[in-house]
């Protein structure tokens, strides 16, 4: 059984809340103990918010393989949705977050006024359409439901999945944040928005889902053999990367952690773990 602290959304709302009554100054609360930047007390453990799947499994293996070599205490605390992670960070009730990709973080900060930085690249989770009704995407036909993430940078992502595969054909110019109104022609497909988290839940009640890697992973999905059609690597942009508020990625403890995250022994264990599923994406964020 994993060791790290997983929190539900509820859960570390509460924790959130809670965190933001005590009182200014305590060693508790990394924020105002004066920690953060290159002043940050190495002999403390790096907290790190992520998601649970691969992200949190790559820094346990990080904790028990790696970091005692490098003299840095990892502790994990799992998160279960996209919000909470960035404002735990923003709030310094964490060090550090991996969970994203650029494209959301920047919708995140423009539209919560946070200012979380990207530090290193990791991996890529490849986004996938799956279903239970079809085996091939060419099955997918007029008058069946498709549900996307509903959130705005994986939505248009999905968009664009389903119209590089001929499901969709979205109008001239739409970039990364499409939405549902940017389709041109939907070749009679209907659309349901949900949560990421809750689209595998939903397999059984549409004809097709675009889910995000992470989540067809928790779910138990083999995003490289399941997806019917699967986004490619090469020159993706949403690569997940480690993240801290900014002014910290230099503390000497994020830094010690982004080079063990693109260390060959991370490379061999995501491909030996993921199979293909998760790719390492190793370098500085562009």
């Amino acid at each position: 059984m994993r060791k790290n602290t997983k929190l539900t959304a509820a859960a570390a709302l509460t924790a959130t809340l809670a965190l933001g009554l005590t009182a200014c100054g305590t060693s508790s609360d990394p924020a105002s103990a004066g920690d953060s930047g290159a002043k940050a007390d190495e002999s403390k453990a790096l907290v790190v918010a992520a998601s649970p799947v691969p992200h949190a499994d790559i820094l346990t293996f990080v904790k028990d393989k790696l970091a005692a070599e490098e003299g840095l205490k990892l502790e994990v605390k799992e998160f279960t949705d996209y919000v909470l992670p960035n404002t735990a960070t923003q709030q310094g009730q964490v060090d550090a977050n991996f969970f994203q990709h650029k494209p959301y973080l920047d919708d995140f900060n423009k539209k919560n006024k946070t200012t979380i930085v990207p530090v290193v690249d990791v991996h890529l989770e490849p986004l996938g359409l799956y279903s239970k009704k079809s085996k091939d995407v060419k099955d997918i036909k007029a008058g069946q439901t498709v549900a996307v993430p509903n959130d705005t940078t994986n939505e248009g992502r999905a968009l664009h999945l389903l119209a590089e595969n001929g499901l969709i054909t979205l109008k001239d110019g739409v970039g990364t944040d499409a939405k549902l109104s940017d389709i041109a022609d939907a070749k009679g497909l209907k659309f349901k928005e949900l949560e990421a988290a809750t689209l595998p839940r939903a397999l059984n009640d549409v004809d097709a889902a675009v889910i995000n890697g992470n989540y067809a992973i928790e779910a138990e999905l083999k995003p490289a053999q399941d997806a019917l059609v699967l986004e490619k690597a090469e020159g993706n942009p949403y690569a997940n990367f480690l993240a801290v508020k900014d002014g910290n990625a230099d503390d000497p403890r994020v830094q010690k952690l982004a080079k063990l995250l693109n260390s060959p022994e991370v490379k061999k264990f995501i491909e030996d773990t993921y199979q293909g599923s998760v790719v390492p994406a190793f370098g500085a964020v562009k």
